[in-house]
């Protein structure tokens, strides 16, 4: 085993027992520090958009013109409680501020330049004059550190939009620069929503014990975020029961996500290219989210807590091994003594499944290196939550105000209808069954040949010389 998989074994597995322990008993409750979003229609008739965990960029007129400022600039970010890293961003954030606006506007944007290096930004799916597409060194010349660029256009279409460089974007875009670019229609929606979210998704390869993401990264990262933050530390999504709610997904990560939500039947009803026609709407429990496309989701709140969150599996969880044997019903007897000698406070764990993994880290057996947070952490009022990463929960009750976005609490179910034990015998009831449940004589079952060439060694047929 390399010796970085040996340390991610004993530790990027296994982390921070006192992190796990304060949120596992704060919950997740503590965590809606979105800047609050008026629940109430602007002037120009749209329901303003709320960036969980974020904020909206303030502009001011000058003649006719909605004018922001972004400023380009290394910042510290906070995943979760526990994991601080040097990141780049915008205005003091990753993402950078949520950029509102409607269908006709003409806007004009300063970008300052705070990073050690060049850097332009695009209008990610914006239509606009080509010389402020910002594709450094084809449409516009670099942003030079110190240097203040000026982008201006009118905004000809509505849609879930993004912005981003185009200058060293593989570095730029893995450290945090990116944001929301919010168009609304000037008509005004074919049907009103009553809360409109707004989400980025995003990936991090934060090495175990780092502080700095690692851009050279292109599958095995660690942190799978919202809004640049993780598992419980993203913002729940809060709405009344029966408020139309509307989530706008966009992707600058470098996997797409098959985003789920439970309890609901929802209607994708656009996307970057704008709000679609209402024939064009079509019901879905989940849906992909494509790297670089946005698409948004509506649907009626039911009374409940419903999970929300990326469907592949390995997306809702924190930092884990990679490359490691796989230890699922291995014999690990005198194992841990062993790795002991070189890795005091080692503990083996995978035989049963990793079900433990937050006990044995909240319960303090297990450290891990600093500045990484535990696979999984946080409790329920059901006890611990076995999810973390791009997962969060929609919280609707019956009694929240419009604009009320602080977070309501755990749901008290009304008695009857939570899953409860009826038996702890496992033979209990009469289930149908077909095959054979495995045993102990399923330890003779043929394994693969480790040493073999070719096919051989897959279950393949032998090599052709011993036919």
């Amino acid at each position: 085993m390399k010796r970085r998989n040996l340390l991610m074994a004993a530790g990027a597995l296994l982390p921070a027992t006192t992190l796990s322990r304060v949120l596992a008993e704060s919950g997740h409750a503590h965590h809606n520090a979105g800047e609050p979003t008026p629940g109430e229609r602007t002037e120009q008739g749209y329901m303003p958009v709320h960036t969980p965990n974020g904020w909206t960029l303030p502009y001011e007129m000058k003649d006719g013109v909605k004018e922001f400022h972004l400023v380009a600039e290394e910042i510290e970010h906070e995943f979760a409680p526990g994991s601080i890293a040097k990141c780049w961003g915008y205005n003091g954030t990753t993402p950078g501020p949520t950029i509102e606006a409607v269908e006709g506007d003409r806007v004009r944007i300063y970008v300052t330049n705070r990073l050690p290096e060049e850097t332009s930004v695009h209008w990610h799916g914006i239509h606009l004059p080509s010389g402020m597409d910002g594709v450094k060194g084809v449409t516009q010349a670099p942003i030079k550190p110190g240097e203040t660029f000026a982008y201006e256009f009118t905004l000809e279409q509505h849609g879930t939009q993004m912005y981003h460089p185009h200058a060293d974007e593989m570095v730029q875009l893995a450290m945090g620069m990116m944001g929301l670019f919010i168009i609304h229609p000037k008509e005004g929606e074919i049907e009103a929503v009553d809360r409109d979210y707004a989400i980025l998704l995003h990936n991090w390869a934060l090495h175990p014990g780092t502080e700095r993401p690692d851009p050279a990264v292109m599958v095995d990262f660690e942190l799978w975020s919202m809004n640049s933050k993780v598992f419980p530390a993203i913002d729940s999504l809060v709405a009344r029961s029966g408020e139309r709610v509307r989530i706008r997904m966009a992707n600058l990560s470098m996997w797409n996500h098959p985003m789920h939500v439970h309890g609901v039947t929802f209607q994708v009803t656009g996307s970057d290219g704008g709000r679609w026609p209402r024939e064009l709407w079509r019901p879905e429990t989940t849906e992909i989210v494509a790297v670089g496309q946005a698409r948004d989701i509506e649907f009626i709140a039911p009374s409940g807590d419903w999970a929300f969150h990326c469907h592949m599996s390995h997306h809702t969880m924190n930092p884990m091994g990679h490359e490691l044997a796989n230890p699922l019903g291995v014999d690990q007897s005198g194992l841990e003594e062993e790795i002991q000698r070189l890795l005091p406070g080692y503990m083996g764990m995978g035989q049963h499944g990793m079900a433990d993994h937050q006990s044995h880290t909240d319960g303090g057996h297990m450290r891990g290196p600093r500045n990484t947070l535990p696979m999984m952490m946080g409790e329920g009022p059901f006890g611990e939550i076995g999810m973390g990463g791009m997962f969060t929960l929609v919280k609707v009750r019956d009694d929240l105000e419009p604009g009320d976005f602080s977070d309501p609490g755990w749901y008290r179910h009304p008695e009857g209808t939570v899953a409860r034990v009826v038996s702890r015998d496992p033979d209990f009831g009469s289930p149908h069954r077909r095959g054979r449940r495995a045993s102990s004589s399923s330890e003779r079952l043929p394994k693969p040949d480790r040493n073999a060439r070719g096919h051989h060694g897959h279950g393949g047929r032998q090599n052709h010389d011993e036919h």
